[in-house]
C-alpha cells in the first residue's frame, strides 16, 4: 500500500473518530424525527372540543372547593351551541361586560370528548395531534398550572375522587404522586392514538405557573423560610414591621402567574428538578392497563410544545431536550417562539428543538396569498420564502409546523375578512388589531370571494415542504377574531346551532350568520391530506418555483423528488382572471372550483380570481 493510501485512510478514519466524539460530546447533530417530516398536525383546545362526560362538568357550588385561589371566579357552563356574542341570563345578572364573561365562559370539553372524536380525526387524514394544555389549572385555557404531574380532574371521570387522592400527596416528592382517574384517562388517550398509527404532543409551560400551585403558596404563607423560596423570582419580601409587602415577578406583569426563578444555567435547582421529573412521568409512564399493556402500545407521549420557550434560558432547554431524548430518540419538540425568523436560528441548531409553530410562514404567505392591497411581487414572494427555508435548512424545514393560527390569533377565515387592515408579522400591534374589542374589526361569516381564498390559502400549505397544522375547526370553515373569540366551541354536524345575530357591542346584523360546516372546506381539506399520503413527494420532495415568462402574477411551485415523483401547483392570487402558458400534458388535475380552469392542446390554462390548479405532468 502506498503511503497517499495509508494517509487518506489515517485521515478518514481520525475524522470519522471526531465526528463521533463530537456527535457523542453535543447533540448539535440532531434531526428532527423522521415521522415528523411532511406530518399533518391537529390542534385541539380541550374545553372547546367536545364535551364527552357530562357528568364531569363542575358545580358551581364546587368552584372555591376545587379552585381555593382561583381569581377567576364565578364561571358557568356555557351552553355549546349558543351564539357567541349573545349574553346569557346569568351573565348579564353579574353586571359585568361581556369580555369579563366570555373570557370566563367553560363549555365542558374533556379527554372522553377527544377519545370520541378520534375517528373523525382518522377519517380526516390527521397524522399528529398538538393537545392544547390539560394540567390541573382554575383556567379554561390552563396556562395558569396548579401542579404540572396531575391532569385536571374535571377533564376526567371522577373529579371528586382525584382530588381527594391528589390531598395526600407532597407535590416536590414525585415517590408521593399517585395515578388519578384523570391521570390514567390521558394515558388511555395516548395508547388510542398510538393504536391508530397517529401521534401526540403536549403542552408544556415551563416558564410560570398558577398563582395557587402549591409551591408558591407555601412561599406566600411561609415567606424566605419556605422550601420553595428560590422557586419563583421575588423582588421583596414581606415585612411587617417596616410595612414593605410581598412582591414577585409575573409574566408580563400577570401577577397570577408567577415565574420560576433563572440563573446562568436555566431554571433554579428546585423547578429544575421539577420539571425534570414531570417529563418523565408523562414520556415513561409507569401505569399500564389491560386495554394498553405499557408494553405493546407506548402510553408515553412522542413530545411537547413548549410554550413562551423564549422566556426560559438556554442552557435550561440544551439539559432538558437532552434527557428528553434519553427517554425517547423520536420524541418531537416544538418551540413557541413569535419572531424575525432569523432569531429563530439558535432555538433550532439540534440542541434545543426540533421545530417551532412556523408564524413566520404564515406572516410571509399571509401577504402574498391572502391580502389584495400591497402585496409582494411573487418574485419578491419567493425570495422570502427561500430565505425563510435557509434559516430553518431544507431538511429541518419539512419538520416545522407551518400554520396559519392558533388558540393565539385570529382565525384563519376571519383574517381573510379583515385583510388589509394590518400586518400580521407586526405581532404585537396586529395581536391587538385582530380582537373583537377592536371596533373596526368585523366579525361576520366570510362570503363569495373570501370562501375561495381560504381554499387557496389550504391547498399552499398542504402542497408547499413542511408539516401543515390545523387548528381545530379551521377544516369545517369556523371563524373568530383573537382571543377570545379563536376559541369558540367546536362545531358538529349533529348538532343544531344558535345564528350569530349578535355583534361584540351588542348591536345585530343585518342578517343571521348561519353556523354550520363548511362541507366544500371539510372536503378539500381530506383531499389535500390524501393527496399528501399518496404522493411521498409532497411530504419530503425538494422545491422548485416556477414562473411562467406570459404571467408574473402567477405563482407556481414544483415539488420533485430524485426516484421520479413530481407535482407542480400554479396559484392566481389576484382578484381579476388570470391566463398562463405551462407544460402542455398532465396525467391529472385538482382545481377548485373546477369550473373555469382549463388545459387546451398548447398548454394554456385559465384560472379564475383566486384559483389554483394541481397536477401531475406526464
Amino acid at each position: 500500500m502506498d503511503v497517499f493510501a495509508m494517509k487518506k485512510i489515517l485521515f478518514v478514519s481520525l475524522f470519522t473518530s471526531f465526528l463521533n466524539l463530537v456527535q457523542a460530546q453535543n447533540s448539535v447533530f440532531h434531526q428532527p424525527p423522521t415521522w415528523s417530516k411532511g406530518v399533518v398536525w391537529y390542534q385541539i383546545f380541550p374545553d372547546r372540543f367536545w364535551n364527552g362526560d357530562t357528568l364531569n362538568d363542575p358545580p358551581l357550588s364546587a368552584q372555591q372547593d376545587a379552585w381555593p385561589h382561583d381569581t377567576l371566579n364565578p364561571w358557568n357552563l356555557h351552553p355549546w351551541t349558543s351564539d357567541w356574542y349573545k349574553m346569557q341570563p346569568w351573565e348579564k345578572s353579574n353586571g359585568k361586560d361581556l369580555w369579563y364573561n366570555i373570557t370566563r365562559r367553560r363549555y365542558g370539553g374533556d379527554l372522553a370528548g377527544i377519545l370520541q372524536r378520534l375517528d373523525y380525526l382518522q377519517d380526516l387524514g390527521i397524522q399528529a395531534i398538538y393537545l392544547n394544555p390539560i394540567f390541573y389549572a382554575p383556567s379554561h385555557h390552563r396556562y395558569d398550572a396548579y401542579v404540572l404531574h396531575h391532569v385536571d380532574p374535571y377533564l376526567g371521570p371522577n373529579p371528586a375522587a382525584d382530588l381527594a387522592l391528589m390531598a395526600n400527596e407532597k407535590p416536590n416528592d414525585p415517590s408521593t404522586w399517585h395515578w388519578t382517574s384523570a391521570d390514567t384517562l390521558a394515558l388511555h388517550l395516548v395508547g388510542e392514538v398510538h393504536r391508530r398509527g397517529m401521534r401526540i404532543i403536549w403542552d408544556g409551560v415551563f416558564n410560570h405557573m398558577g398563582v395557587g400551585n402549591p409551591f408558591f403558596v407555601d412561599v406566600v404563607q411561609k415567606q424566605q423560610s419556605s422550601p420553595y423560596a428560590d422557586w419563583f423570582e421575588v423582588e421583596q419580601w414581606r415585612d411587617v414591621d417596616s410595612g414593605k409587602a410581598f412582591r414577585y415577578k409575573g409574566w408580563f406583569g400577570i401577577q397570577d402567574l408567577p415565574e420560576f426563578k433563572e440563573n446562568q444555567n436555566g431554571l433554579t435547582s428546585g423547578p429544575d428538578q421539577y420539571v425534570h421529573d414531570i417529563t418523565q412521568r408523562w414520556m415513561k409512564p409507569t401505569w399500564s392497563s389491560a386495554v394498553h399493556p405499557i408494553d405493546s402500545i407506548s402510553l408515553g407521549i412522542d413530545g411537547w410544545r413548549l410554550d413562551v420557550a423564549f422566556c426560559v434560558a438556554h442552557p435550561f432547554w440544551k439539559r432538558w431536550s437532552a434527557r428528553v431524548r434519553e427517554w425517547n430518540p423520536q420524541a418531537y419538540l416544538t418551540a413557541e417562539v413569535i419572531d424575525e425568523a432569523p432569531k429563530l436560528k439558535p432555538y433550532l441548531m439540534g440542541d434545543e428543538f426540533d421545530a417551532v409553530m412556523n408564524y413566520p410562514f404564515a406572516f410571509i404567505a399571509s401577504e402574498y396569498l391572502i391580502n389584495d392591497r400591497n402585496r409582494p411581487s411573487t418574485k419578491g414572494f419567493q425570495k422570502q420564502m427561500d430565505n425563510l427555508i435557509k434559516v430553518f435548512g431544507y431538511n429541518r424545514f419539512l419538520s416545522q409546523q407551518n400554520l396559519f393560527g392558533s388558540h393565539d390569533a385570529n382565525r384563519l377565515a376571519s383574517h381573510i375578512v379583515n385583510r388589509n387592515f394590518a400586518k400580521y408579522a407586526e405581532w404585537g400591534t396586529y395581536f391587538a388589531l385582530s380582537k373583537a374589542s377592536n371596533p373596526a374589526y368585523n366579525t361576520r361569516k366570510p362570503l363569495g370571494l373570501e370562501c375561495k381564498i381560504q381554499a387557496q390559502w389550504l391547498v399552499f400549505q398542504f402542497t408547499f415542504p413542511g408539516a401543515p397544522m390545523l387548528y381545530y375547526g379551521d377544516e369545517v370553515g369556523m371563524w373568530g377574531a383573537n382571543d377570545p373569540d379563536c376559541r369558540k366551541p367546536m362545531l358538529w354536524p349533529e348538532l343544531t346551532f344558535e345564528d350569530e345575530w349578535y355583534r361584540p357591542d351588542q348591536s345585530q346584523y343585518p342578517q343571521a350568520q348561519v353556523v354550520q360546516w363548511d362541507t366544500t372546506l371539510l372536503q378539500l381539506t381530506k383531499d389535500l391530506i390524501l393527496l399528501r399520503k399518496t404522493h411521498r413527494v409532497l411530504r419530503d420532495g425538494l422545491l422548485r418555483w416556477l414562473l411562467p415568462r406570459d404571467n408574473k402574477e402567477i405563482m407556481g411551485f414544483e415539488r420533485y423528488s430524485s426516484e421520479g415523483g413530481q407535482v407542480m401547483v400554479f396559484f392566481n392570487s389576484t382578484d381579476l382572471p388570470q391566463s398562463f402558458s405551462t407544460r402542455p400534458y398532465f396525467k391529472r388535475a385538482y382545481s377548485w372550483p373546477s369550473p373555469g380552469i382549463f388545459e387546451s392542446g398548447s398548454g394554456e390554462f385559465h384560472l379564475p380570481p383566486r384559483g389554483y390548479v394541481l397536477f401531475q405532468p406526464r
